[in-house]
């Protein structure tokens, strides 16, 4: 209906047009013979409905080619589509179009661009970061088998090193899969005390050099979901934790069961997070309150951690309060199949 109403706001003089000479050879009818015109007024009245229903129709047509047309040359403004809408369209609004599609080429062209030196720029990094790996590799080989010609207190050094270099890395590398087109998630059963006792020993020199005390309250629970995408998350969390501790550090980590979801729960004894920024926490960049031990931070782990845990179909909550601690709790929904429930 609003089409109708924008077709005869367009075309109102030419309709205003034809009902009048419409109207005017209905009284030269009624004048030179009342008799013929009382006969042949229905007719009359038929056939001009007939006549602007067709126009109406014929001119809905035609306005709704010209949007479908414009419509694809802005969504490709190519020479083709500019072309098949010049043709549809008349010489005034041709010129606006001519200069809309020297703009839009333009802006085309320069994100073309941009788009390209992204690109090259994104395999770039994501190269080094692999091959990074290489020199980790050959470090972490030294400090364990070369141990005995390595003085404790360095062995320890080269050791922090290696993790703040390897979760760097890691977290480097999970941007760039995040970001991708294709996933390789492979969904299993997973045993949550073996995922993150890998995930603790990743991070011990970290947490023997802060002095951690690590609770587990696990038992041997199981989740379904992907291992690696899992103890990503659980490292990042983790290294939180050892940013951000207090003088005597705590971690602890539980699971509750409910009837929709398994709920796993860690929790830090360590500086926290103000209130305000606690809803903050999982935007990108985000670091929160610019204190001392948030200077170097990137806001990118719980982003990420964010980001892994929609792709794995995973909900997360935070809580903190400022000076006594931050947890993260991690929902693993049951699966139901025919009524019954299954990790």
């Amino acid at each position: 209906m609003k089409q109708f109403w924008r077709i005869i706001e367009r075309y109102y003089p030419w309709l205003l047009l034809l009902l009048g000479v419409d109207c005017f050879c209905s009284i030269i009818l009624w004048i030179s013979d009342i008799q013929a015109f009382q006969t042949l007024i229905g007719l009359v009245v038929l056939t001009s409905i007939l006549l602007f229903s067709a126009i109406l129709f014929v001119l809905n047509k035609r306005e709704t080619t010209r949007r479908e047309l414009f419509r694809d040359f802005l969504s490709d403004p190519t020479i083709c589509n500019k072309e098949r809408l010049l043709s549809a369209i008349s010489r005034e609004e041709g010129e606006s179009i001519q200069l809309l599609a020297s703009v839009l080429q333009e802006h085309k062209t320069e994100s073309n661009s941009m788009a390209d030196a992204l690109q090259d720029y994104e395999e770039y990094v994501e190269g080094w970061a692999h091959e990074a790996k290489t020199p980790l590799s050959l470090l972490t080989m030294l400090l364990d088998n070369r141990s005995d010609e390595i003085s404790p207190p360095l062995q320890a050094k080269l050791d922090y090193v290696r993790s703040q270099l390897q979760e760097d890395v890691t977290q480097m590398l999970y941007y760039a899969r995040l970001k991708s087109s294709t996933k390789d998630y492979q969904f299993e059963d997973i045993n949550l005390n073996d995922c993150l006792g890998e995930v603790l020993e990743d991070y011990a020199p970290l947490l023997e050099e802060k002095q951690f005390v690590i609770l587990n309250k696990l038992q041997s629970e199981t989740v379904y979901t992907d291992r690696r995408g899992l103890q990503f998350m659980l490292g990042q969390i983790v290294s939180n934790a050892i940013k951000y501790s207090s003088d005597s550090p705590m971690l602890t980590i539980s699971m509750i069961h409910s009837e929709t979801a398994d709920v796993l729960s860690v929790e830090d004894n360590g500086i926290g997070v103000k209130k305000y920024d606690l809803p903050y926490i999982f935007q990108k960049g985000f670091t929160g309150d610019f204190t001392d031990s948030r200077k170097k931070a990137t806001g990118i782990g719980l982003y990420l951690v964010k980001k892994m845990a929609d792709d794995l179909n995973l909900r997360l909550e935070a809580a903190s309060q400022w000076g006594k601690g931050f947890k993260i709790v991690i929902f693993f929904p049951k699966l139901r199949f025919n009524g019954k429930s299954y990790k």
